[in-house]
């Protein structure tokens, strides 16, 4: 072989090494950029970008830059899956992951179930999310609403002991899930003593929300749950604020995010209770280092503190990349397999995919919102959340038994 013919052949081996190695490896993020979500569903795109950005300066993954693609899943489920679909099919995600409403994040499972691909839940608290409607390919980062209905109850049994409870709640998946837990965990199920409304979803009206709260001033309940999110939540919170019923009632919203608390602001948000998988200030009172550095970092790139949300985004992107690198492989059923079972600590304390079911089995916080003062006191006025309670995953956690069973009830094999 000639000189030239030698150094043309390694040429072209070089070339092909260089292609190979310069594709990315994408992934995608299905999340609401319009709608009564967007606002958590901004948090979600800030924290992964984060996350990609750190991996690829870092090296990739098994030398490989991610590259995110999203779609707008505008809080529909219909729209979420043919998003996956399309994530999957057009694009070549080999991950997709999203929420901000369980119905979207369970429709956009099953689209990814469909293509042999992985979806992660970033904010999905229905039980039937990994429960009656879960998977083997559907994975949830946060808590579920069995999780946070058990924490709560606790700090409420001892504090609001033998008072009526009035909830007022979404009308789909996430609401019956959320009150359901929380009346069997406060203990609140006599429905003629502790009552309650539906609203609808997704289109909720003002009027709507004010007929219900008078129902609830009506009722003489002093504990007033508002199993509501994101905009609705906001929206509700306004008029109940409005009719002096925060001053005469303890409100409870079990599902809180950082997003929900800022858009309410702290005069109206002061004293409401609620539950938490995560929030900013925790890694700085718990001592969380790699906690403390993403929020530094997320707080230093955006200019503001990061929520749940985002923190559940960025932490999947990172469980991701260490279960590929764990596998040594991108394929599905090697990552699923790497992920089961895995326990790490990241942003707080000990975390873990359970087998089973794929819930991210981890502590839950209680947190009540701190006085206005103590709140625009932060650098980013967002000091929201004094944590009143926590409860250790497995604690808080369904076990098997109860998974099984609620499994056999909505006629559902006890395996994924």
């Amino acid at each position: 072989m000639t000189f030239r013919k030698i150094l043309l052949s390694a040429c072209l081996v070089l070339l092909s090494f260089t292609t190979v190695s310069a594709e990315t490896l994408k992934i995608g993020l299905n999340y609401p950029q319009t709608g009564r979500y967007k606002e958590q569903g901004l948090q979600q795109r800030l924290g992964a970008f984060l996350a990609v950005d750190e991996i690829n300066k870092a090296g990739g993954v098994m030398g490989q830059d991610l590259e995110l693609v999203i779609r707008n899943s505008r809080g529909e489920p219909e729209r979420g899956a043919r998003n996956t679909a399309e994530l999957i099919d057009r694009e070549g995600a080999q991950m997709v992951f999203g929420g901000v409403s369980s119905s979207v994040a369970i429709a956009s499972g099953k689209a990814a179930r469909d293509r042999n691909r992985i979806y992660f839940g970033t904010l999905t608290y229905s039980n039937a999310t990994t429960g009656s409607e879960g998977h083997k390919y559907m994975f949830r980062e946060p808590y579920n609403a069995w999780m946070a209905a058990k924490a709560l109850s606790r700090y409420l049994k001892q504090n609001h002991s033998g008072d009526d409870y009035f909830y007022v709640t979404a009308d789909y998946t996430w609401g019956w899930s959320v009150e359901e837990s929380m009346r069997r965990f406060t203990e609140t199920q006599d429905t003629e003593a502790h009552q309650g409304v539906k609203t609808p979803f997704p289109r909720a009206l003002i009027t709507d929300f004010r007929e219900a709260l008078e129902q609830a001033e009506a009722s003489g309940a002093k504990v007033l749950v508002l199993v509501l999110f994101g905009d609705d939540m906001v929206r509700a919170l306004d008029v109940a604020y409005d009719m002096g019923l925060t001053e005469k009632m303890q409100v409870v919203v079990p599902n809180l995010t950082l997003s929900m608390a800022a858009q309410e602001g702290p005069t109206v948000m002061e004293g409401i209770i609620g539950a938490v998988p995560w929030v900013w200030n925790l890694p700085f009172e718990r001592g969380y280092a790699r906690g403390k550095e993403f929020v530094e970092a997320f707080s230093s790139r955006y200019e503001m503190r990061p929520s749940s949300s985002a923190a559940s985004a960025y932490s999947i992107i990172y469980q991701y990349k260490d279960a590929i690198e764990r596998a040594g492989t991108t394929n599905t059923r090697d990552v699923i397999r790497a992920l089961e079972g895995h326990r790490y600590s990241f942003l707080k304390d000990e975390q873990y995919w359970r087998e089973f079911d794929h819930q991210n089995v981890q502590s839950v916080h209680v947190v009540r919102i701190k006085p206005r003062n103590t709140i625009i006191d932060d650098q980013f006025a967002a000091d929201y959340f004094e944590i009143i309670d926590s409860m250790p995953g497995d604690e808080a956690a369904q076990t098997r038994e109860e998974w099984e069973q609620r499994r056999k009830d909505a006629g559902k094999p006890t395996s994924l």
